[in-house]
């Protein structure tokens, strides 16, 4: 009997240079997978994310997509949005409207635009907020071992379908020295029920970007560690800065990845006429070829 193969692709997200951003599989024609094989593959790829394409049910939708971490299903994520657009598209994909995608997930239908150079950008998902309260402030300092955490910007969490404790430094150079207690911040995001921070600082007027992103993920769905370039987080952020009048302007740009080794590149624009924040970056493809499924 033959095995029954499938279109598939590896891209590398929130970049145009291969191995600076971050990686997602795509397996195409998914609808025949069940929920357990579709975890099952998730966990043999090992990435971060793994992107599921199936037949939409919502008639407005140009497709429907499943992300899968190694521990979960997620009902939102943003560099698998930007990543499976990539491979939807370059596997010779016609959009319902030029320029526009509109993706349906578990967190129901996200619209995407086309920028210049062929990148995409998508719309952050509404974010449900939970303030950290105050008398955590000193266990969250304690937990990212720094002294640089600018309170005037209550950190909070931000649940758009992936969620985060928003905690703003004051500086890039002080988002980047962070030396995590893990099991100490596991405790302190728990409280706002996310399992991961993200953590920004703004670059000098002359920097690589406006901001400097790092998310460290203490378990759950979205794993351990520090994820390269995380398009739920800088959409988080994006909201965030927007609720507490701190926006840099209506568009600026986010940096993520550097201690890693990556140099993962984040384009956010706010268009208050249409009430939409649009997170976008490149994406480069990797690998482009098949995959035999059980």
């Amino acid at each position: 009997m033959t095995a029954r193969t499938v279109r598939f692709k590896q891209v590398d997200v929130f970049t145009a240079v291969p191995f600076k951003g971050n990686p997602l599989a795509v397996i195409f024609d998914a609808d025949d997978l069940d929920d357990a094989q579709m975890q099952a593959i998730a966990r043999w790829t090992n990435l971060s994310e793994t992107t599921f394409l199936v037949k939409p049910t919502e008639p407005a939708a140009d497709y429907h997509v499943r992300i899968f971490t190694m521990g979960g299903e997620l009902p939102f994520a943003g560099h698998p949005t930007l990543g499976t657009a990539h491979a939807l598209l370059e596997s010779g994909y016609q959009p319902k409207t030029p320029g526009t995608l509109v993706q349906q997930c578990g967190a129901g239908l996200v619209e995407l635009n086309a920028l210049d150079g062929g990148a995409w950008a998508f719309a952050a998902p509404p974010a449900r907020v939970t303030p950290l309260p105050a008398d955590l402030y000193g266990a969250l300092s304690d937990a990212l071992r720094t002294d640089a955490i600018d309170f005037s910007a209550q950190p909070c969490g931000m649940d758009n379908g992936a969620p985060w404790l928003v905690v703003r430094v004051n500086s890039a150079a002080a988002c980047l020295a962070i030396e995590p207690d893990a099991a100490a911040l596991a405790r302190v995001v728990a409280a706002v029920h996310t399992h991961g921070v993200a953590v920004y600082g703004p670059h000098d007027a002359n920097g690589p970007a406006t901001f400097e992103v790092r998310c460290l993920m203490v378990g759950g769905n979205l794993g351990a560690g520090e994820d390269p370039v995380t398009g739920s987080a800088n959409a988080a952020i994006a909201g965030l800065l927007s609720a507490q009048q701190r926006r840099p302007g209506l568009a600026y740009t986010a940096r993520q990845g550097t201690v890693l080794g990556r140099a993962g590149q984040v384009s956010v624009r706010y268009d208050d006429a249409a009430n939409k924040t649009w997170v976008g970056g490149s994406t480069v493809t990797i690998v482009d070829g098949t995959f035999r499924l059980p």
